[in-house]
């Protein structure tokens, strides 16, 4: 099976869990061709070193959502005509993109069901309006598909006046969204360049054609995310009928929401470029044959976005257990240390952690918390992180045994890698309770980490933390020091409930989290939608006489490697000199008056279909007791 993988910012040259959990993916199901079309979020991606991919990985395309559009990604068609797009192309791209901008730039009229019925009712008709926008999106969206496709040019179009003003009559028009109606024109211009880049996948060269290979020659279509990353799979579904499974283990919408919110952006932009957003995603669930969220958080993003609860499945992303398998079970002792790991961000609220851990000094005077990990890509990192220090030395100034010993913080900012913590498995070992404390989260990492090494947990209710966790630990609400004190002291203080929590926490990661069960269960999901997957007219080389397709005319043998199974349209046609009889066309017995289709090589002629034919090399006379007119 031929599987097009598609990804954005990520595999195959990001480094991070993206680019690890594609690169399990691909690598442990050896039985499928991988085609990697990948989008690059910046110039430091395509700057880095190329790995080394599996000979499965029979191709890689790559083109940026950043800068202009690259030259080399033109389509053959828009290079033959070499013009700017003339009036017929300027008159379509107006109608296209105006139905792609009302549709998620206007709220809708009131036409849906009654406003004023009780909330408690169910609707006396299914709400039009919103169908209507999404029809129009489609309609809009494949529309500049095809103009791309047909016509080319479609970048520069998005960055005409035509588009600006387009933009501009709906933003200031009736039904324009509240946030959108005092759009400015460079508002409205910032907006139309984030929407090229946005749309770049639609006028790329991906999709093959007479000459070249693309993602309409693959039988499956794996989008890695929502947004960017699966618009190629929505052409592939609309142009060529191809299954598109889409796997989101972090929502792009809700990635976007938080992208924007800390983004220099105007009021107006972000909520234009937020409703593009949610359209894309209502689009690409209705679209997908099936979506895979990576746990109930995600799949709730998913339903509150219009996806099918009949074709969601949540899968686990899958975690390497080999490297914590070393690490030995939390013992019953008097430890009381403390680990929290992660990214140092704001998000992670360490603020609340460390006046959570005076409350816990008050009733442990012996306890110690590890705080071990590096800043991330947050600009915002490295302040967070010296604000953290300065409180943390605020808080518990050195302490020392006596006046000349010197005093020692019972606070640690480490990083993994150093002489006291070599590896993340023991950063992990050191603790009797490992603790989360974040305010935002997704799939919580590193809960399945300490859950791997065998250690109870004290988290926060966010993300998918409590699915993660089950009973094998304590969860507690977000932003509340005096909660989170009392469960880390709760369990420093009983030493075999920790065992107990950290055995039970051990047994139902390796049962839920570990790359065998997230790889058994993509390997059968491929199998089950191409099993449903009609056959494509372009896949069925063999037509009948009216030129309808035979999709089995051509038998399971005619596959098998080798040249007595060649066939005259696949592959080069299997020739022998006039006069002389191959050795795969005798017949098996020897007998005179073999027949083709009894037993022997005769049935192999048959069953072969196109290498037999009258214009053949193979001479009829080549058949005793054959005239030519019994052909």
């Amino acid at each position: 099976m031929r599987i097009g993988l598609l990804t954005e910012g990520g595999y195959p040259d990001a480094t991070g869990e993206s680019h690890a959990w594609c690169d399990r993916l691909v690598r442990k199901l050896t039985g499928h061709d991988f085609e990697v079309y990948a989008l690059s979020a910046d110039a430091r991606q395509e700057a880095r070193p190329r790995t080394a991919l599996p000979e499965h990985v029979r191709l890689v395309r790559r083109a940026p959502l950043w800068g202009d559009f690259p030259a080399g990604h033109r389509r053959a068609s828009e290079e033959r005509k070499g013009r700017s797009p003339g009036r017929r192309e300027r008159r379509r791209f107006a109608e296209r993109f105006g139905d792609l901008v009302t549709a998620f730039a206007t709220v809708p009229d009131g036409s849906g069901p009654d406003r004023g019925a009780p909330a408690g009712d169910p609707p006396s008709a299914p709400d039009t309006s919103v169908t209507w926008k999404a029809d129009r999106f489609a309609a809009g969206l494949y529309g500049l598909a095809e103009l791309a496709r047909e016509q080319g040019g479609l970048p520069a179009l998005l960055h005409s006046e035509g588009a600006v003003r387009i933009l501009e009559a709906v933003c200031h028009g009736p039904r324009a969204l509240p946030a959108a109606q005092g759009a400015q024109v460079n508002d409205l211009l910032a907006v139309t360049d984030r929407l090229e880049l946005a749309l770049r996948p639609l006028s790329l060269d991906w999709y093959g054609d007479r000459h070249t290979p693309g993602l309409g020659g693959v039988d499956l279509c794996h989008a890695t995310s929502g947004g960017a990353a699966a618009l190629p799979g929505l052409l592939a579904k609309r142009f060529f009928g191809t299954p598109l499974l889409v796997t989101e283990y972090g929502v792009r919408l809700r990635e976007h929401y938080l992208a924007r919110a800390a983004a220099p952006l105007s009021v107006p932009v972000r909520a234009l470029l937020a409703a593009f957003q949610g359209a894309l995603a209502a689009e690409t669930y209705a679209q997908a044959a099936l979506i895979t969220p990576g746990n109930t958080h995600a799949r709730r993003w998913q339903e509150r976005c219009g996806a099918d609860r009949a074709r969601l499945r949540t899968v686990y992303p899958g975690m390497d257990a080999a490297p914590f398998a070393a690490v030995a079970d939390a013992a019953p002792d008097d430890s009381k240390t403390l680990v929290w790991v992660g990214t140092v961000e704001p998000a992670k609220d360490l603020i609340a952690l460390l006046h959570a851990f005076a409350g816990i000094r008050r009733a442990e005077p012996a306890a110690t918390l590890r705080i071990i990990g590096g800043t991330g890509r947050d600009p915002r990192a490295p302040g967070y992180l010296a604000h953290c220090r300065a409180l943390a030395a605020q808080l518990f100034p050195d302490e020392a045994a006596d006046a000349r010993t010197v005093g020692e913080n019972p606070v640690s900012f480490e990083e993994i890698g150093s002489p006291e913590v070599p590896a993340l498995a023991d950063a992990y070992a050191s603790g009797a309770v490992v603790v989360l404390s974040s305010v935002i989260e997704g799939f919580p990492r590193s809960l399945v980490e300490a859950m791997f090494c065998g250690r109870a947990t004290v988290s926060t209710d966010t993300g998918a933390v409590c699915e993660v966790i089950g009973g094998t630990g304590l969860v507690v609400p977000p932003r509340n020091p005096r909660a989170l004190a009392e469960a880390c002291t709760a369990l420093l203080a009983d030493p075999d409930r920790r065992a107990r929590l950290g055995a039970a926490a051990r047994a139902r990661a390796l049962e839920l989290f570990t790359v065998e069960q997230n790889i058994a269960a993509f390997r059968g999901i491929y199998l089950e939608l191409i099993s449903h997957a009609p056959a494509r007219p372009a896949a069925c080389r063999t037509r009948d006489a009216h030129g309808v397709p035979r999709p089995f005319a051509r038998p399971a043998e005619s596959h098998v490697p080798g040249r007595w199974a060649a066939t005259g349209t696949a592959t080069r046609a299997v020739t022998a000199p006039a006069g002389r009889t191959p050795s795969w066309a005798a017949s098996g017995a020897g007998r005179p008056d073999a027949v083709p289709g009894e037993a022997g090589g005769g049935a192999a002629v048959r069953e072969v279909g196109q290498a037999v034919r009258r214009d053949d090399p193979v001479s009829p006379q080549a058949w005793p007791g054959r005239g030519r007119e019994q052909w």
